[in-house]
């Protein structure tokens, strides 16, 4: 795909670099129904799906060309949950995700070959990206909020802790700078902002979701609060300026500069890149068409 299209350098996810808000963020809302409006055709996974059957992944390649051919569809997104979940099981850089990591290449082969046999290389434009990178999980010296002196959970109202290695706390009322203060030096890889003060960086604490604690770690820890639940060794929702939560960037087709490498951009500007593919008007979004413009065939506004 490099060589008969574009390659980036690398990706930068946002943060935090998380499934859910990469997958909105790379479609910008992304959902199944959006103002009203549902996508035409879909299949969705069920609870504890089984993420790594290689036939299968070649079947869902096989209905997507039938969407294509036979539905007329112009825009098909297409979800492998590995390598994902043999990184958090195994490690990143454990001999099993390696072998998936072959077994993922080898599917994105099998698409291209079908796209050929369909005869569409000639009209289908493909990307190829991921959500997010894989970190290894320190498991020595870890973050436990529960052991933190002078910290209680009977000071917090609400907490959304045990996903990795970002938190939300919302203190009772009247302690929240007992909490701050607490947390704060607690631990040299963890970082404790009041949510004004989280770094602008981020994109993050601008919203009334999110609670006046906002806390994240170094690559590599997570935080553990209550009790111990998190025994991945592997993990990602780190610093999106970690070169290991960085992703992949490929394109090819007939829109698309052969043999081009780019430098590194955010997930974010893709949705204008689509939007352009598609011919259609763009909602309101974050990004910039000029920052991937230059892939194009024909870079210009027509």
């Amino acid at each position: 795909m490099a060589r008969d299209g574009v390659k980036a350098h690398y990706l930068t996810p946002p943060f935090v670099t998380q499934t859910s808000p990469s997958h909105f963020t790379l479609l910008t809302g992304g959902n199944a129904t959006y103002q009203g409006e549902e996508v035409k055709v879909k299949r969705v996974e069920k609870l504890l799906h089984k993420y790594d059957n290689e036939t299968e992944w070649r079947q869902n390649v096989d209905t997507v060309m039938k969407w294509f051919r036979e539905d007329d569809l112009d825009f098909v997104t297409l979800y492998f949950g590995e390598p994902d979940s043999t990184g958090h099981k195994y490690g990143p850089e454990s001999q099993q995700r390696k072998d998936m990591v072959r077994q993922v290449d080898r599917t994105v082969g099998y698409l291209r070959q079908r796209i050929a046999e369909h005869g569409m290389k000639s009209i289908l434009n493909l990307v190829i990206t991921s959500d997010h990178g894989m970190e290894t999980v320190t498991k020595k010296d870890e973050i436990h909020l529960l052991q933190v002196a002078n910290f209680s959970f009977q000071d917090i109202q609400f907490e959304l802790v045990d996903y990795g290695p970002h938190g939300l706390l919302l203190p009772k009322p009247g302690k929240l700078e007992q909490v701050y203060e607490a947390l704060k030096n607690s631990h040299p890889k963890l970082h404790v902002y009041k949510k004004e003060e989280f770094p602008r960086r981020f994109h993050y604490a601008n919203h009334i979701r999110v609670t006046p604690l906002v806390l994240y770690s170094d690559p590599g820890y997570v935080i553990h609060g209550r009790v111990k639940v998190q025994f991945n060794k592997g993990e990602h929702g780190f610093d999106n300026q970690s070169m290991n939560m960085k992703t992949i960037f490929r394109a090819v087709g007939p829109a698309f500069k052969q043999g081009l490498e780019v430098e590194p951009f955010e997930s974010v500007n893709i949705y204008a890149l689509l939007c352009k593919l598609l011919n259609i008007t763009p909602e309101p979004h974050d990004g910039s068409l000029e920052v991937t413009r230059h892939m194009l065939v024909k870079d210009s506004d027509s």
